[in-house]
């Protein structure tokens, strides 16, 4: 509890001392240069999109997204959802892809999901550095970004193996220094974290207080009302934008944040 306290407290501190805010930076964010010095790498994505009705749903859900943090002056989000198989990480890979697809801002979507990592098979790459190597010190931020081919103006900040001490490592300096980096270096990007269910463990309660604000993704048919409730009430010191209703069974985003 010693170390979540600190971390909490230190985020508080980061917060109060940020400068106003960068909605007219988010929004005059230069395309060309967004990708220099970022790896490419080859990807096969065939069972990671929808369809044509799901993209359309994420592209509103884009536009939700981006209207409430340009509000506020915010690029970082992160994606939770109160148990596993709710489709969070599904949301966080489709809402990267629509918000990247807008003209205006590039994306960074980071797996901080350390217990149980996926998006790099999701796009269907082995990554050779991963940000679980960047939470330990072994490596700079920008050595393990990549940028999957095809997707233009998205880099990804894959998780590279499982990690039995995840919420030490979300808890650590090298996490608050990865998210102020993220924040002021890479502030023209709009960057979503994808974090583990939050009544598993406590990594995503350790870790959210570092970001802006928080989605919450429902499994339709699948979460209960109980655990949503609960979810919230973990949840109660982080803004939350929204909520998405995600269809379990088709892996459609059917709900819209609000």
């Amino acid at each position: 509890m010693d170390r979540l306290q600190i971390a909490l407290e230190r985020a508080r501190v980061e917060r109060d001392t940020v400068p106003p805010p960068r909605a007219t930076m988010l929004a005059a964010a230069a395309p060309e240069d967004t990708m220099a010095g970022i790896r490419t790498v080859a990807v096969n994505p065939s069972s990671m999109l929808g369809t044509a009705d799901a993209s359309a749903s994420y592209k509103m859900l884009r536009t939700r997204v981006l209207q409430k943090m340009k509000e506020h002056g915010w690029n970082t989000l992160a994606v939770v959802s109160p148990a596993a198989n709710d489709g969070k990480t599904f949301t966080a890979i489709n809402l990267a892809i629509a918000i990247a697809g807008d003209t205006q801002h590039s994306t960074l979507l980071v797996d901080l999901d350390l217990r149980r990592p996926s998006i790099h098979r999701r796009f269907g790459f082995e990554p050779e550095y991963g940000v679980d190597d960047c939470l330990q010190g072994k490596i700079s931020l920008a050595a393990a970004m990549v940028a999957p081919a095809g997707f233009n103006k998205l880099v990804l900040l894959p998780a590279r193996e499982p990690q039995r001490n995840s919420s030490e490592l979300l808890t650590s300096e090298h996490a608050v220094s990865m998210v102020k980096e993220i924040k002021e270096r890479y502030s023209h990007r709009i960057a979503i974290f994808d974090l583990p269910p939050v009544l598993g463990a406590d990594d995503a309660l350790a870790f959210a207080p570092l970001v802006d604000c928080a989605l919450v993704v429902v499994g339709a048919s699948h979460t209960r009302r109980d655990e949503l409730a609960r979810c919230l009430e973990v949840l109660h010191n982080i803004p939350i934008i929204g909520t998405v209703l995600n269809g379990s069974r088709t892996e459609h985003s059917s709900g819209y944040v609000y």
